[in-house]
């Protein structure tokens, strides 16, 4: 695997790579396309989350409650922004000596009877799983819930091997049961009705479909699942932090899924990215204060479970996943994103994504944090996400770990538009758009002949494709005079 020690004082990246590496070798993250493959057209895909109203209503109202729920926590506490920031700086501390800390969670795993392995992208980390497997010859892996095993594509290459997976997450085996990714880091079938559950359940474990009541719902999965995870040989579980000076894994639930699945088999397979990593066991209380809050409002997770080693007669494997984060690190405007604990607050309290869902975004990773993180990965597939956001700071000021997530977006659109990744629409209408707001005296009047000419224009003239703003909403009643003129007409003369 590659890894590097990075000074961003002085803006160099310093690879250090094992015996054996290739430090010129490419990360693989799951859907890595060729160049010429047409991006991923957000939009496109939010019309059809917004055709459904019923959805698009209940999403947007239960990411906004779990907004709400997390303000309420965060004013509860008085060192909360004290929090925030030592949080942000015990990560930055992190990163800036990821490589001995990595080491130093190698020594002290290994002394505690973990085997450590090394992957540089998705394919290495799934070739990795897929021996661990065969050598005990299990065809059945049941783990907990992990964005980077769905990053890496786990699945689907378990699948053509010929090894079934079961997840064992309320949310993750809703989605899985209906073939569909995850749509949010925490919840991820929070897009869907109790009706859809019931529809999915009905169809592929035999439950009542006229009964969608949810204490129904999770135990029929619960029951289904609980012999798949005591027969299993093998489980695994993904990581909220790794600790440098104990060797431990930390994993934070609120269903106690990953703990069976870390001690139930014989055999327990950590995945885990290498960002995840924190110095020392003391730091985990300033994380685990903010996580849960920022997560879901509530004051902290149901589990949070510290793994040192394998249980008596087992085994416990800890991957250490690079898939394209040294090269993160190296960037100097996009290497803080590498601090997200994964919390989804950006995604509940973003506009965009409450009001377009999850899956609209064709990543892994969707949502605020999600445009800085996709393009990463492969800058002309997810070359139009970073134009999916208003800008509007909400989600950096929401991040538990402060990374200025709005503005990392404006810089993603910056570097599109150097390597002429957006259309040639868009590429001229915004150049029109700068020669317009770059001249005062030509946007006033273009505004006040727009505010003079709206109200009398017909419906179609307004309502057609060429106005993506009036294909999800009206047009506002245009104002009966602009601010400048408010202003100039009430400013005081010397």
């Amino acid at each position: 695997m590659k890894r590097v020690r990075v000074d961003h004082a002085e803006g160099r990246s310093h690879p250090i790579a094992p015996d054996g590496a290739d430090p010129a070798r490419e990360p693989q993250p799951r859907g890595a396309v060729i160049r010429g493959r047409r991006p991923v057209d957000h939009a496109e895909a939010a019309e059809r989350f917004l055709a459904a109203p019923d959805h698009l209503s209940f999403h947007d109202k239960r990411l906004w409650d779990l907004r709400e729920k997390r303000d309420r926590e965060s004013h509860g506490i008085p060192e909360w922004e004290q929090l925030r920031q030592l949080a942000s700086d015990i990560k930055e501390y992190a990163l800036t000596r990821l490589d001995d800390l990595l080491e130093e969670f190698e020594r002290n795993a290994t002394a505690n009877g973990v085997v450590v392995h090394w992957a540089r992208d998705a394919a290495e980390h799934n070739r990795i799983v897929t021996d661990i497997l065969r050598t005990h010859g299990a065809t059945e892996l049941v783990k907990s819930k992990s964005m980077l095993t769905e990053e890496c594509g786990l699945r689907d290459h378990l699948q053509e091997a010929g090894v079934s997976v079961i997840e064992t997450d309320l949310g993750e085996r809703i989605q899985q049961l209906d073939n569909e990714d995850p749509s949010h880091v925490v919840v991820p079938a929070v897009h869907k009705l109790r009706s859809d559950v019931a529809a999915v359940f009905a169809r592929t474990i035999g439950t009542d479909p006229g009964r969608d009541d949810p204490a129904y719902l999770a135990e029929s999965q619960r029951m289904s699942n609980r012999p798949l995870i005591l027969d299993a040989r093998v489980g695994m579980t993904g990581a909220n932090f790794l600790v440098a000076d104990s060797g431990a894994v930390v994993v934070c639930t609120n269903e106690g899924n990953a703990d069976l699945c870390a001690s139930v088999p014989a055999v327990h397979i950590v995945s885990a990215g290498i960002e995840k990593i924190v110095p020392r066991t003391g730091d985990l209380g300033v994380f685990i204060r903010l996580l849960s809050r920022s997560a879901l409002g509530s004051p902290i997770t149901q589990y949070t479970s510290h793994f040192r080693g394998p249980r008596a007669g087992g085994e416990m494997h800890v991957i250490l996943v690079d898939n394209g984060r040294s090269e993160r690190l190296g960037a100097e405007e996009f290497w803080t994103s590498l601090k997200c604990i994964r919390c989804g607050a950006c995604m509940n309290t973003c506009p965009v994504y409450r009001r377009s869902g999850g899956l609209s975004y064709g990543a892994t990773y969707a949502g605020p944090i999600g445009l800085i993180i996709d393009p990463s990965f492969n800058r002309r597939k997810y070359s139009l996400l970073p134009y999916a956001s208003t800008l509007n700071g909400s989600c950096t000021a929401v991040c538990p770990v402060k990374i200025n997530i709005h503005e990392q977006i404006l810089s993603w659109r910056r570097v599109m538009a150097e390597h002429h990744e957006p259309s040639m629409t868009k590429q001229i209408s915004m150049k029109g758009a700068s020669a317009l707001l770059s001249r005062p005296s030509a946007y006033r009047a273009a505004v006040d002949g727009a505010n003079a000419v709206l109200p009398h224009m017909p419906r179609f003239a307004l309502y057609n494709p060429a106005n993506a703003w009036g294909k999800g909403r009206e047009i506002p009643q245009a104002p009966g005079q602009s601010f400048h003129a408010w202003f100039k007409a009430r400013r005081r003369k010397p």
